[in-house]
């Protein structure tokens, strides 16, 4: 019997045709969930508070160095600290396997529906999560890597794209606000997660311990319970469902909207999927830049007039002054990445307007500006203007994760978007990797020079206007697809036939339908906005010092 003749009745539990929504659905369920689940493995970009940590595991107080020690005899170690540059790599290589797992793995989870790769992602992640905790109880770093790099990965890869697909085919009307409502999550897992960690380590020190393990354990148990939630959160519209009242605009020179759908083994085929790669490549490895030398940058531009000594340059600070201004650096960081949540929701939304191709076109001449005058308002001394410009920066840096996968649908249709999708993250596994490399080879060389550290950025941010020129170029070259790509009506109603049941227009949501924000779709949401309120209130306080 084939897929799309099996029964709802038959069907196991985390199929697809389980999880077809029934008449009265409320649309607003399905973000909280998609919601909770990037939250959690938004935890990836949090990550970096437990380098130091790491670094003296078994030393606690001070690291056990060890003379000669190589990447290669660090791994299987068990008697010398690991080195930070060692620990470092499982981030890099979480990112390369997400883009990976996403693109091998998008088709299957087209026929396999959000709810079965979120349960997969949720395993994956939280599993990488606890064998991370085994490693660094056992100190093995090869087992680290294996479960938090490539174990982890993979659930960061399908619990990515687990919700994109779904959320266009429940938002048509706000494609780009709907993925910015999930995608948001991502950016926001470290600014909830970090300090979470951080709490937990002080919880579980001790005299011989640094609490990395425990740590690592409680939170892929956490991260376990509210991931496993969201995927069974998930529902999936019926075929054909469409919101009371709205129809399907037309395409105009501003908006693209596709009359049909591309085929999976088509879209990376045609020039607009790889124009598409190479915009979300450059608007990645540009913002990437910032994202990777954030605190460096801040400390070595305005040294000691971050904590009141404008006369003292960075390398004549003490220890204390050292200290000093990497706290507010921290607070930098956590400034810019309220920033990136914020531009992922504001960004994708307000795409909804202009259309995908000119909100991108709005990302790359503005960020062009912006890169440029960054020097600038360094050499101006002004730490305002430059964390107000950085700020900007890091909105479309988040803003352009959220706005391409409603970019992919207008021009590749919603039958593949998830899976289409997937394929393009390969681009963000290739910024991740290529762009801090060639970021820290242009500083190292310019320090290497004897360029004084408050000038050694100049450069690099002129670098980065020039990967947004390149951008640029590559969005003004995506136009509609030609009819010859669309699948024919036949070949859609097949995939659609076991998406079919009941009244295929049901609907039942807040704002544009007769629905209603009820009580259920309260608890959801503050499930996930409680959350993220606390995370807010944490960096707004933490980067209080910056500004003040």
């Amino acid at each position: 019997m084939s897929t799309s003749a099996i029964p709802v009745s038959r069907a196991g539990f985390l199929d697809r045709e389980r999880i077809i929504a029934a008449a009265g659905f409320n649309r607003w369920l399905v973000p909280p969930a998609a919601l909770a689940i990037h939250l959690c493995i938004g935890m990836v970009y949090g990550l970096s508070v437990f380098w130091l940590p790491l670094s003296r595991a078994l030393g606690v107080q001070k690291p056990v160095a060890c003379a000669g020690l190589t990447l290669m005899s660090a791994l299987t170690t068990r008697t010398c600290d690991w080195r930070v540059s060692d620990v470092t790599m499982v981030f890099e290589l979480g990112i390369l396997v997400l883009g990976i797992s996403a693109a091998l793995w998008g088709g299957w989870l087209e026929r396999a529906g959000p709810r079965r790769a979120g349960v997969v992602a949720a395993l994956c992640w939280s599993g990488g999560l606890l064998l991370g905790a085994l490693a660094v109880y056992i100190h093995q770093l090869w087992l680290f890597l294996l479960g938090i790099g490539v174990l982890g990965g993979v659930g960061l890869g399908l619990g990515y794209i687990s919700p994109v697909s779904t959320l266009i085919k429940w938002f048509p009307d706000r494609r780009g606000m709907a993925t910015g409502m999930a995608i948001m999550g991502f950016g926001g897992g470290a600014m909830i997660g970090a300090p979470l960690a951080n709490l937990l380590m002080v919880r579980f020190r001790s005299a011989d311990q640094v609490g990395v393990w425990q740590t690592l354990a409680v939170l892929g148990v956490v991260y376990l319970v509210f991931m496993l939630g969201g995927a069974f959160g998930y529902r999936v519209p019926p075929a054909g469902w469409l919101p009371v009242g709205w129809t399907a605009p037309v395409a105009t020179a501003r908006r693209m909207v596709a009359p049909g759908h591309v085929h999976l083994r088509n879209a990376h085929r045609t020039p607009q999927f790889w124009l598409i790669w190479v915009v979300l490549c450059m608007n990645v490895t540009a913002g990437i830049g910032v994202i990777a030398m954030a605190s460096p940058m801040l400390q070595e531009i305005f040294g000691g007039a971050l904590i009141g000594r404008p006369e003292v340059g960075f390398t004549a600070l003490d220890d204390n002054g050292h200290r000093a201004v990497a706290a507010i650096a921290a607070g930098f960081a956590g400034l810019l990445s309220l920033f990136n949540i914020g531009g992922r929701f504001f960004w994708a939304s307000l795409s909804d307007r202009l259309g995908r191709k000119n909100t991108f076109y709005t990302f790359f001449v503005l960020g062009i500006l912006l890169y440029a005058a960054a020097p600038w308002s360094a050499h101006a001394g002004s730490r305002v203007l430059f964390v107000g410009l950085m700020c900007v920066i890091l909105s479309m840096y988040g803003g352009g994760f959220a706005t391409v996968p409603a970019y992919l649908s207008d021009i590749f249709g919603t039958q593949f978007v998830g899976a289409i999708h997937g394929r393009l993250l390969t681009a963000w596994s290739t910024a991740g990797v290529v762009g801090p490399v060639i970021i820290t080879y242009i500083r190292e060389a310019q320090i290497a020079a004897g360029v004084p550290r408050a000038l050694v950025y100049d450069r690099t941010m002129y670098y980065l206007a020039g990967f947004l020129v390149i951008g640029l170029t590559a969005n003004l070259l995506v136009r509609p697809l030609a009819p010859r790509w669309f699948m024919s009506q036949a070949e859609v109603a097949a995939l659609q036939a076991r998406e079919r049941t009941g009244d295929a227009h049901a609907h039942g949501s807040f704002g544009i339908d007769a629905g209603r924000f009820d009580g259920t779709a309260l608890l959801a949401w503050s499930v996930v906005g409680i959350p993220i309120l606390w995370g807010v209130w944490i960096t707004v306080r933490n980067a209080a010092a910056l500004l003040g």
